[in-house]
């Protein structure tokens, strides 16, 4: 039996901290970098897919990518969505006469 007590201090926090294959934080100019980059028009898209999905991207900017990309991708939908609803009502309103 082993006689070395547990306490929740010393447990790791993820598999991957058990493992201390830890991917490196990333700093301050790197995030800064990061929004900067995102704020250029079809560049972002275009990054987004480089960064959310390339192999050698740090792993917590490639989930900040693909997050990103997903609500891109929700409130495309939506606005599409809002914008067929609106046609369709406009239509019906009698405002194309």
């Amino acid at each position: 039996m082993n006689n070395t007590p547990t306490s929740p201090y010393n447990t790791p926090q993820s598999p991957a901290a058990a493992m201390g294959n830890q991917a490196p934080v990333l700093s301050l100019g790197d995030w800064i970098i990061t929004l900067i980059v995102l704020a250029i028009p079809l560049v972002n898209l275009v990054m987004l897919f480089v960064w959310g999905f390339g192999s050698k991207t740090n792993p917590n900017k490639a989930n900040f990518c693909k997050a990103y990309l997903v609500i891109m991708a929700v409130f495309f939908v939506l606005y599409i969505l809002l914008a067929v609803m609106l046609g369709i009502g406009g239509a019906f309103s009698g405002g194309g006469q």
